[in-house]
């Protein structure tokens, strides 16, 4: 049964009503990408998890689906928490966190297997692991993967008794049978009190660990949102991750990206989808889009790449089907006016230059100076008003910019995605202009811009 889309948005994924969060089981199965993720159809608050469906052809246009997995079982009666997926024998497995609190509040957390053989109907076949000593209930997020050595892998988010965050492997032969490994690190690393969302990825003969670390110090540019997503590079082998010793990295310096999860789809891409979402709770509670009855909507998806030491995020090539009219501007500042709600804008630097600045819809602001190599991004911040901005010092000259879009929400890809900014953001309906500037003696600006439709009805 298939369910209307939100009209909200024209690209992103967003259910049709309700609070969505982590993206999970992001697979294609069967030719079909399948992208279910943490819904709330029931209200805009993080009440009780279902696993919410949506599937597409092309990454663009999406059809939305009944919940894949509902919680209704004594293992996971408080919520179908975040998971993945995986293919075995032709059949679609989900693994998934199954979370359970007493009348007394406490919690319990049950590792869990479903299993489809359409990719549309689910059976549980409940929990499949035991929980380990030495940690916390505060387990879950599993990312299961085939190894190169033929055992399945179980990665999960962990919080060690002396609260300290952590991720730990299970293996197995079945993907039903599993036996505990520890934790993956080969040198401990305090950095935060809970990993969230953990994800291996193999990129160029490296290795990459994503995860999502809570209580986090800001650091200058660094740590300055609630919670992070970045990542460790080295060698996942035998279920232990061998740490290079390269800092941990944001994977997104923006001011909402979060619980990030990646799949390989048939044309050996490596793809990417995160939550546009994590934030304060005062920031949840009086985001406008409440009033409508939705909250909050994953990323575009971006294809990863590993370059030059760091990852490498672009949207992919098939937005490009998105592109309506177009629009071509030269020179050193211009002033465009914004047709439609879905809006594709490309800016290259001719020239060496001093200074950049945007402003988007009188209320985004990119900013750029050549000295420091600063690039910042800065917004309104709608509970409290106040503007507030988030920065990056780039490894060279600022070369090019792409943002994608909506009437809430903003993708900003730096010199061909080496820095990359989502954000939420809320503009006056009539502010519908576009300005840039420029300085620089022999420095130039060419921009080229879209609008955007899908093929929604």
């Amino acid at each position: 049964m298939g369910l209307e889309a939100n009209k909200s948005m024209e690209y992103h994924v967003l259910p049709p009503k309700g609070l969505l969060n982590d993206p999970n089981g992001l697979i294609c199965y069967k030719g079909i990408y399948h992208v279910f993720f943490q819904w709330n159809p029931h209200g805009t608050d993080h009440g009780f998890k279902y696993w919410g469906h949506a599937t597409s052809r092309d990454l663009v246009n999406y059809e939305y689906h009944d919940a894949a997995l509902e919680p209704v079982d004594w293992f996971d009666k408080n919520g179908c928490y975040s998971g993945s997926s995986i293919e075995h024998d032709g059949k679609l497995y989900l693994f998934y966190t199954g979370n359970v609190k007493s009348d007394e509040g406490i919690r319990t957390n049950y590792q869990c297997a479903a299993v489809s053989e359409d990719g549309m109907s689910f059976r549980k076949i409940g929990p499949v692991t035991r929980h380990p000593e030495g940690y916390t209930q505060h387990m879950r997020d599993p990312k299961v993967m085939k190894g190169e050595d033929g055992s399945f892998y179980m990665v999960l988010g962990a919080q060690r008794d002396d609260l300290t965050g952590d991720t730990v492997a299970y293996r197995s032969a079945d993907l039903i049978t599993w036996e505990f490994l520890g934790s993956i690190m080969s040198v401990r690393e305090k950095l935060g009190y809970m990993w969230e969302c953990p994800d291996l990825l193999r990129l160029e003969g490296k290795d990459v660990f994503v995860f999502s670390p809570q209580g986090l110090e800001p650091e200058g540019d660094r740590f300055n949102n609630i919670f992070q997503t970045g990542y460790y590079t080295g060698c996942f082998q035998g279920g232990r991750f061998h740490w290079d010793g390269q800092p941990f990295e944001e994977m997104d310096k923006g001011f909402e990206f979060y619980a990030p999860q990646t799949f390989v789809d048939g044309r050996g891409r490596t793809i990417l989808f995160g939550w546009m979402g994590t934030m304060p709770s005062e920031m949840e509670a009086a985001m406008p889009t409440v009033r409508e009855g939705w909250i909050h909507h994953l990323t575009l998806p971006r294809v990863i790449s590993f370059e030059g030491g760091k990852l490498i995020q672009t949207p992919v090539e098939e937005l490009v089907g998105l592109r309506c009219e177009k629009e071509e501007k030269h020179g050193r500042s211009m002033d465009l006016d914004i047709p439609d709600r879905a809006y594709e804008l490309n800016i290259k630097i001719k020239g060496p230059l001093d200074t950049f600045g945007l402003v988007y819809r009188n209320e985004v602001r990119l900013s750029f100076e050549s000295t420091e190599r600063r690039f910042t991004v800065e917004r309104t911040n709608w509970a409290t008003s106040l503007r507030e901005v988030r920065g990056v010092k780039l490894d060279g000259a600022l070369e090019s910019i792409t943002i994608y879009t909506e009437e809430t929400s903003m993708e900003i890809f730096i010199n061909g995605g080496e820095e990359v900014f989502s954000l939420r953001y809320f503009a006056k309906d009539e502010d519908r202009n576009i300005s840039m500037e420029i300085e620089g003696a022999e420095a130039g600006i060419e921009a080229v811009s879209y609008r955007l439709e899908s093929g929604r009805e």
